[in-house]
């Protein structure tokens, strides 16, 4: 029995080292990064490199679980470059995912949320024989054959990801699953589905 007592002691030692912070404690993480942002239908369009940045706040509950929110700019959308057509669907969006972190190893947190995400801004940008043009995501749909598509200005997104903190520099990787669809009426289930990278740095706060 003093044995095992003395092994859970040592177990428990250990596990309290994985997170960087104090319990109790509260940071904010100023990050920028990188999305390659995608959206789900079935003609399989090709990904969206934008940016994402903003702040995040975490305060840690226990020696292994924290809980963070964060503001967000995020460039989503996709692009379509097939049959000679060049379109690239650009919706920014602010995004507030709210999470729990769990370290699982000194610095190394597992993460899961929600993310509700507000748009700024839909545009469509196409190009054709080498002329460039934007409009209004909706309008363009309206256009083309989908009178009754709309675009949604609130979406709600699964994050999933894994962050790994040294000397208070925080590599976070996510993927934000699309729960609500970003695009109705057009005859497809059209959600975004966005990798996110980006880098930060933690100040303490309290």
């Amino acid at each position: 029995m003093k044995k095992l007592c003395f092994v859970a002691c040592l177990l428990l030692a250990t596990v309290s080292s994985f997170a960087q912070h104090k319990v109790g404690s509260v940071t904010i993480q100023p990050k920028l990064g990188l999305n390659i942002a995608n959206m789900s239908d079935s003609e399989d369009p090709d990904p969206r490199f934008g940016l994402v940045g903003g702040a995040e706040l975490e305060y840690q509950t226990s020696s292994i679980i924290s809980l963070s929110a964060s503001l967000l700019y995020s460039q989503q959308g996709c692009k379509d470059n097939s049959g000679g057509f060049n379109g690239t669907a650009k919706m920014d969006y602010l995004n507030l995912p709210i999470l729990a972190n769990v370290y699982v190893a000194k610095g190394l947190a597992v993460k899961l949320g929600l993310q509700p995400g507000f748009l700024l801004n839909d545009k469509i940008k196409v190009s054709v024989n080498g002329v460039s043009s934007e409009v209004d995501l909706e309008k363009a749909l309206h256009a083309g054959g989908f009178p009754e598509a709309k675009v949604s200005s609130f979406v709600l997104s699964l994050p999933v990801g894994i962050s790994y903190e040294f000397n208070n520099v925080v590599v976070d990787a996510r993927y934000n699953l699309g729960l609500t669809k970003a695009v109705s009426n057009v005859g497809e289930s059209i959600k975004h589905n966005v990798f996110q990278l980006t880098v930060g740095y933690k100040f303490k706060v309290k």
